[in-house]
Protein backbone atom coordinates (compact mmCIF):
# COMPACT_ATOMS: atom_id res chain seq x y z
CA UNK A 1 0.00 0.00 0.00
CA UNK A 2 1.27 3.38 -0.94
CA UNK A 3 1.97 6.01 2.12
CA UNK A 4 -0.13 8.72 1.39
CA UNK A 5 1.74 12.28 2.45
CA UNK A 6 0.77 14.01 5.51
CA UNK A 7 0.68 17.30 4.26
CA UNK A 8 0.37 18.14 0.96
CA UNK A 9 -0.21 21.38 -1.39
CA UNK A 10 -1.98 21.74 -4.98
CA UNK A 11 -1.66 24.75 -7.08
CA UNK A 12 -0.90 27.54 -4.84
CA UNK A 13 -0.96 30.71 -6.18
CA UNK A 14 0.00 34.46 -4.29
CA UNK A 15 0.30 37.43 -6.08
CA UNK A 16 1.82 40.57 -4.56
CA UNK A 17 0.53 43.08 -6.75
CA UNK A 18 2.32 42.86 -9.85
CA UNK A 19 4.94 39.58 -8.49
CA UNK A 20 3.71 36.55 -8.73
CA UNK A 21 5.61 34.52 -5.71
CA UNK A 22 3.73 31.61 -6.22
CA UNK A 23 2.91 29.86 -9.16
CA UNK A 24 0.75 27.06 -9.22
CA UNK A 25 3.15 25.61 -6.56
CA UNK A 26 2.91 22.17 -5.11
CA UNK A 27 4.20 20.21 -2.56
CA UNK A 28 4.29 16.97 -0.57
CA UNK A 29 5.57 16.12 2.91
CA UNK A 30 5.57 12.41 3.73
CA UNK A 31 5.29 10.42 7.19
CA UNK A 32 8.58 10.69 8.95
CA UNK A 33 10.99 12.29 6.76
CA UNK A 34 13.17 15.44 6.78
CA UNK A 35 12.18 17.04 3.20
CA UNK A 36 14.47 19.96 2.32
CA UNK A 37 13.67 22.58 0.32
CA UNK A 38 16.26 24.23 -1.64
CA UNK A 39 15.90 27.49 -4.31
CA UNK A 40 17.53 30.39 -5.38
CA UNK A 41 17.01 33.72 -3.62
CA UNK A 42 13.21 35.00 -5.23
CA UNK A 43 12.20 31.40 -6.28
CA UNK A 44 9.15 31.54 -3.84
CA UNK A 45 10.33 29.00 -1.31
CA UNK A 46 9.63 31.71 1.66
CA UNK A 47 6.49 32.22 0.39
CA UNK A 48 5.69 28.46 -0.28
CA UNK A 49 6.82 27.93 3.91
CA UNK A 50 4.67 30.93 5.09
CA UNK A 51 1.32 29.90 2.68
CA UNK A 52 1.82 26.26 4.63
CA UNK A 53 2.43 27.72 8.08
CA UNK A 54 -0.58 30.04 7.90
CA UNK A 55 1.90 33.18 7.49
CA UNK A 56 0.18 34.11 4.40
CA UNK A 57 -3.20 33.07 2.72
CA UNK A 58 -2.97 32.05 -0.60
CA UNK A 59 -4.58 33.23 -4.10
CA UNK A 60 -5.84 29.86 -5.37
CA UNK A 61 -5.08 26.34 -4.49
CA UNK A 62 -5.54 23.75 -2.08
CA UNK A 63 -3.52 22.30 1.01
CA UNK A 64 -4.61 19.04 2.57
CA UNK A 65 -3.20 17.33 5.73
CA UNK A 66 -3.76 13.76 6.60
CA UNK A 67 -6.25 14.02 3.13
CA UNK A 68 -8.65 16.94 4.54
CA UNK A 69 -8.60 20.25 3.37
CA UNK A 70 -7.28 22.86 5.74
CA UNK A 71 -7.36 26.83 5.48
CA UNK A 72 -5.15 28.28 8.02
CA UNK A 73 -5.77 32.43 8.75
CA UNK A 74 -2.96 32.56 11.09
CA UNK A 75 0.16 30.74 12.50
CA UNK A 76 -1.87 30.49 15.47
CA UNK A 77 -3.91 28.30 13.45
CA UNK A 78 -1.21 26.05 12.02
CA UNK A 79 0.13 25.49 15.24
CA UNK A 80 -3.42 24.69 17.15
CA UNK A 81 -3.21 22.05 13.99
CA UNK A 82 -0.17 20.72 14.50
CA UNK A 83 2.28 22.82 12.20
CA UNK A 84 5.21 24.24 14.13
CA UNK A 85 7.52 26.87 12.28
CA UNK A 86 11.18 27.84 13.82
CA UNK A 87 11.50 31.32 11.69
CA UNK A 88 15.59 32.15 11.16
CA UNK A 89 14.74 35.46 13.88
CA UNK A 90 13.98 32.81 15.93
CA UNK A 91 11.10 34.90 17.55
CA UNK A 92 12.31 34.29 21.18
CA UNK A 93 11.85 37.30 23.85
CA UNK A 94 15.42 37.35 24.83
CA UNK A 95 14.90 38.92 28.37
CA UNK A 96 12.52 36.30 29.59
CA UNK A 97 14.27 32.87 30.87
CA UNK A 98 14.02 29.59 28.92
CA UNK A 99 11.00 27.76 30.31
CA UNK A 100 9.13 31.01 29.53
CA UNK A 101 9.87 30.85 26.25
CA UNK A 102 9.37 27.59 25.66
CA UNK A 103 5.59 28.48 26.70
CA UNK A 104 5.29 31.81 24.82
CA UNK A 105 1.65 32.30 24.20
CA UNK A 106 0.71 28.77 25.76
CA UNK A 107 1.45 29.65 29.32
CA UNK A 108 -0.10 26.94 32.15
CA UNK A 109 -1.97 28.63 34.28
CA UNK A 110 -2.06 28.07 38.03
CA UNK A 111 -5.18 25.72 39.04
CA UNK A 112 -8.11 27.44 40.78
CA UNK A 113 -9.25 30.70 41.26
CA UNK A 114 -5.65 32.16 40.96
CA UNK A 115 -4.71 30.88 37.12
CA UNK A 116 -8.86 31.18 36.19
CA UNK A 117 -9.49 34.61 37.18
CA UNK A 118 -6.35 36.14 37.93
CA UNK A 119 -4.06 34.86 35.19
CA UNK A 120 -1.60 33.48 37.65
CA UNK A 121 1.34 31.52 35.50
CA UNK A 122 2.13 27.67 37.03
CA UNK A 123 6.13 28.55 36.87
CA UNK A 124 6.63 25.74 38.68
CA UNK A 125 5.05 23.17 35.89
CA UNK A 126 6.29 24.92 32.94
CA UNK A 127 9.98 24.74 34.21
CA UNK A 128 9.03 20.92 34.75
CA UNK A 129 7.62 20.32 31.17
CA UNK A 130 10.75 22.75 29.81
CA UNK A 131 13.22 20.98 31.65
CA UNK A 132 11.73 17.74 30.44
CA UNK A 133 11.92 18.34 27.00
CA UNK A 134 15.47 19.52 26.60
CA UNK A 135 16.68 16.93 28.75
CA UNK A 136 14.76 14.46 25.76
CA UNK A 137 17.06 15.94 23.11
CA UNK A 138 20.07 16.00 25.42
CA UNK A 139 20.17 20.02 25.82
CA UNK A 140 20.82 20.02 29.25
CA UNK A 141 24.15 21.47 29.04
CA UNK A 142 21.62 24.47 29.39
CA UNK A 143 22.02 24.32 33.53
CA UNK A 144 19.75 26.84 34.43
CA UNK A 145 16.15 26.39 33.02
CA UNK A 146 15.58 30.34 34.54
CA UNK A 147 18.38 32.25 32.63
CA UNK A 148 17.60 34.76 30.08
CA UNK A 149 17.67 33.28 26.57
CA UNK A 150 20.06 36.10 26.08
CA UNK A 151 22.82 34.28 28.11
CA UNK A 152 23.18 31.58 25.75
CA UNK A 153 24.86 31.13 22.64
CA UNK A 154 23.70 30.79 18.96
CA UNK A 155 23.90 26.86 19.06
CA UNK A 156 21.71 26.90 22.42
CA UNK A 157 18.99 29.34 21.40
CA UNK A 158 18.38 27.63 18.11
CA UNK A 159 18.01 24.46 20.54
CA UNK A 160 15.58 26.40 22.84
CA UNK A 161 13.78 26.72 19.26
CA UNK A 162 13.75 23.50 18.08
CA UNK A 163 13.01 22.11 21.64
CA UNK A 164 9.92 24.15 21.76
CA UNK A 165 8.80 23.44 18.09
CA UNK A 166 9.40 19.59 18.83
CA UNK A 167 7.60 20.31 22.02
CA UNK A 168 4.58 21.16 20.46
CA UNK A 169 4.73 20.29 17.09
CA UNK A 170 2.38 17.37 17.00
CA UNK A 171 2.36 16.83 12.65
CA UNK A 172 5.02 19.19 11.61
CA UNK A 173 7.50 20.79 11.94
CA UNK A 174 9.39 23.50 9.85
CA UNK A 175 12.95 25.03 9.99
CA UNK A 176 13.99 28.21 8.13
CA UNK A 177 17.57 28.49 7.64
CA UNK A 178 18.85 26.87 11.44
CA UNK A 179 22.35 26.56 11.06
CA UNK A 180 22.47 30.02 9.52
CA UNK A 181 24.18 32.15 12.13
CA UNK A 182 26.40 29.31 13.66
CA UNK A 183 29.67 28.04 13.67
CA UNK A 184 30.78 24.43 13.00
CA UNK A 185 30.47 23.28 15.75
CA UNK A 186 27.04 24.59 16.78
CA UNK A 187 25.36 23.86 13.15
CA UNK A 188 26.34 19.77 13.73
CA UNK A 189 24.72 19.91 17.28
CA UNK A 190 21.28 21.31 15.54
CA UNK A 191 21.90 18.45 12.74
CA UNK A 192 22.17 15.97 15.01
CA UNK A 193 19.13 17.81 17.05
CA UNK A 194 17.04 17.68 13.61
CA UNK A 195 18.10 14.18 13.34
CA UNK A 196 16.85 13.39 17.14
CA UNK A 197 12.99 14.76 16.34
CA UNK A 198 13.18 13.09 12.78
CA UNK A 199 13.74 9.77 14.84
CA UNK A 200 10.64 10.48 16.89
CA UNK A 201 8.44 10.12 14.00
CA UNK A 202 7.63 13.64 13.31
CA UNK A 203 8.40 14.53 9.47
CA UNK A 204 10.36 17.84 9.00
CA UNK A 205 10.59 20.67 6.58
CA UNK A 206 14.12 21.96 6.42
CA UNK A 207 14.58 25.31 4.11
CA UNK A 208 18.64 25.80 4.06
CA UNK A 209 20.80 27.43 1.53
CA UNK A 210 23.99 25.42 2.98
CA UNK A 211 24.19 21.97 0.92
CA UNK A 212 26.51 19.70 2.65
CA UNK A 213 23.89 20.22 5.40
CA UNK A 214 20.77 19.75 3.18
CA UNK A 215 22.93 16.65 1.63
CA UNK A 216 23.23 15.17 4.78
CA UNK A 217 20.37 15.06 6.63
CA UNK A 218 17.52 15.84 4.05
CA UNK A 219 15.70 11.97 3.12
CA UNK A 220 14.09 14.37 -0.25
CA UNK A 221 15.29 17.69 -1.61
CA UNK A 222 12.18 20.05 -3.54
CA UNK A 223 13.78 22.05 -5.85
CA UNK A 224 11.91 25.72 -5.77
CA UNK A 225 11.98 27.47 -9.48
CA UNK A 226 10.35 30.79 -10.27
CA UNK A 227 7.63 30.29 -8.21
CA UNK A 228 6.46 26.30 -8.18
CA UNK A 229 8.31 23.00 -7.56
CA UNK A 230 10.93 21.88 -10.32
CA UNK A 231 11.27 18.69 -9.44
CA UNK A 232 12.40 16.66 -6.13
CA UNK A 233 15.21 15.38 -6.08
CA UNK A 234 16.48 11.86 -4.08
CA UNK A 235 20.16 13.02 -2.76
CA UNK A 236 21.29 9.41 -2.68
CA UNK A 237 21.17 10.12 -6.91
CA UNK A 238 22.27 13.52 -7.58
CA UNK A 239 25.39 15.79 -6.44
CA UNK A 240 25.34 19.11 -4.98
CA UNK A 241 26.18 20.75 -7.93
CA UNK A 242 23.72 18.94 -10.15
CA UNK A 243 21.09 20.11 -7.05
CA UNK A 244 22.34 23.84 -7.77
CA UNK A 245 22.46 23.49 -11.65
CA UNK A 246 18.31 22.63 -11.46
CA UNK A 247 17.97 25.51 -8.87
CA UNK A 248 19.86 28.36 -11.09
CA UNK A 249 18.11 26.72 -14.15
CA UNK A 250 21.85 25.57 -15.75
CA UNK A 251 20.19 22.49 -15.57
CA UNK A 252 16.94 21.35 -16.79
CA UNK A 253 14.67 18.58 -15.79
CA UNK A 254 12.02 16.32 -18.25
CA UNK A 255 8.94 18.68 -17.91
CA UNK A 256 7.14 15.15 -16.98
CA UNK A 257 9.62 13.80 -14.83
CA UNK A 258 8.02 12.34 -11.56
CA UNK A 259 8.75 13.72 -7.83
CA UNK A 260 11.28 11.47 -6.05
Amino acid sequence: MAIEPILTARGLVKRYGRVTALDHADFDLYPGEILAVIGDNGAGKSSLIKAISGAVRPDEGEIRMEGKPIQFSSPMEARKAGIETVYQNLALSPALSIADNMFLGREIRSPGFMGKFLRKLDHGAMEKVARAKLSELGLMTIQNINQAVETLSGGQRQGVAVARAAAFGSKVIILDEPTAALGVKESRRVLELISDVRSRGIPIVLISHNMPHVFEVADRIHIHRLGKRLTVINPKDYSMSDAVALMTGAKTVDAEAVPA
